[in-house]
C-alpha cells in the first residue's frame, strides 16, 4: 500500500493519522533516512521505521500525536538493547518526526443568503472547503458561491444524506426562516460534527430549541450548539458577522484555550439559556 495514497484516501473521509519519518541517522540502524510509517487513529500501522523497541515508541508517540493534533521529534540511541531487540548489529542513532494528518475542515452552510456569502469566502479563506445548501436554486448556484467547493440545491432533508459529516465538520445554519432553522438543527444535533451554530438573537434560540425537545431531543443535546452564533464583536454587517463566525471556528478547530470562550455566545456557555431551558 502506498502510504501518499493511504493519506490522501484517510483525509477525504475525515480521518486523522499520524506520519513518522526518520529525518537523520548517525551510524548503523536497521531502517533508513526518509523511512516512514503512518498510524491510523484505530492503531494500525503501514510502513516501518525498522521495527522492534524504536518502533513501538514511534508508534505510541503517534497515537499521542494523532490525539493532540501536536508534532513530536523522537531521538534514538541504538545501544545493545535495541541491536538485540532487531537481530542486527546497530549502534547508530537516528531522529524521527512524528506529524499529525488532519483532514480539511469542511464548512457546510445551510442558507445562501447575504450572510452565507460572506461565510462561504471568509471560511474558504481560513482554510476550510466551503458547501453551501439551500431549496432555491435562484439562490444556491455557482454564480453566487464560485469559490464553495460544493453547492447543494434542493429540500434540506433530499440533501442530508449526501453530506459526509465526521469529526472535521463545521455546521452553520443560517437560512432564511425559524422554521427552516429548525428543520437543519434537528438533523444537525445528532451528527458526528465538531461545530454546530445557528444564527439568531437568544429569544429565537430558546424557542427553536423548546420546540425540539417537545419533539424527544433531550436539552443536554444543545449543549454544544453555539447560538447566538460567533465571537461577540459587535458584529453587524454580513461581512462583520461571517468574521466572528469564522474567528470562533478557528478557536474551536484549534483548541483555543477556555479564556476565548468568555466572549462567546454559546448555548452551554450561557447560565440564563439553560437555566430556562430545564
Amino acid at each position: 500500500m502506498d502510504i501518499y495514497d493511504e493519506i490522501v484516501r484517510l483525509r477525504r473521509s475525515g480521518q486523522k493519522c499520524a506520519l513518522a519519518t526518520i529525518v537523520q541517522v548517525n551510524g548503523s540502524i536497521p531502517s533508513y533516512e526518509s523511512a516512514k510509517l503512518l498510524v491510523r487513529e484505530d492503531g494500525s500501522m503501514t510502513g516501518t521505521v525498522g521495527g522492534g523497541c524504536v518502533e513501538a515508541e514511534v508508534w505510541n508517540a503517534a497515537r499521542e500525536v494523532i490525539e493532540t493534533e501536536q508534532p513530536k521529534h523522537l531521538t534514538f540511541s541504538l545501544g545493545q538493547d535495541a541491536a538485540y531487540d532487531n537481530g542486527l548489529i546497530c549502534g547508530g542513532q537516528l531522529n524521527v518526526f512524528v506529524e499529525p494528518i488532519i483532514p480539511q475542515p469542511r464548512a457546510y452552510i445551510f442558507g445562501a443568503g447575504h450572510v452565507s456569502k460572506s461565510l462561504s469566502k471568509v471560511a474558504t479563506l481560513a482554510g476550510f472547503g466551503t458547501v453551501v445548501i439551500d431549496d432555491r436554486e435562484t439562490f444556491a448556484n455557482r454564480e453566487r458561491f464560485p469559490e464553495a467547493e460544493e453547492v447543494h440545491a434542493g429540500e434540506y432533508e433530499q440533501v442530508f444524506p449526501d453530506l459526509e459529516i465526521n469529526s472535521s465538520s463545521y455546521l452553520i445554519i443560517v437560512t432564511r426562516g425559524h422554521r427552516d432553522d429548525m428543520r437543519v438543527l434537528k438533523w444537525a444535533i445528532n451528527t458526528p460534527a465538531r461545530y454546530v451554530a445557528m444564527i439568531g438573537s437568544k429569544r429565537k434560540t430558546l424557542s427553536v430549541m423548546k420546540e425540539l425537545m417537545k419533539d424527544g431531543i433531550p436539552r443536554q443535546a444543545f449543549d454544544r450548539l453555539h447560538a447566538p452564533m460567533g465571537l461577540d464583536i459587535g458584529a453587524i454587517s454580513p461581512e462583520e458577522i461571517a468574521i466572528s463566525v469564522v474567528a470562533e471556528m478557528i478557536a474551536v478547530r484549534r483548541g483555543a484555550p477556555s479564556d476565548w470562550r468568555s466572549v462567546s455566545k454559546s448555548v452551554y456557555q450561557n447560565p440564563a439559556l439553560r437555566a430556562v431551558l430545564k
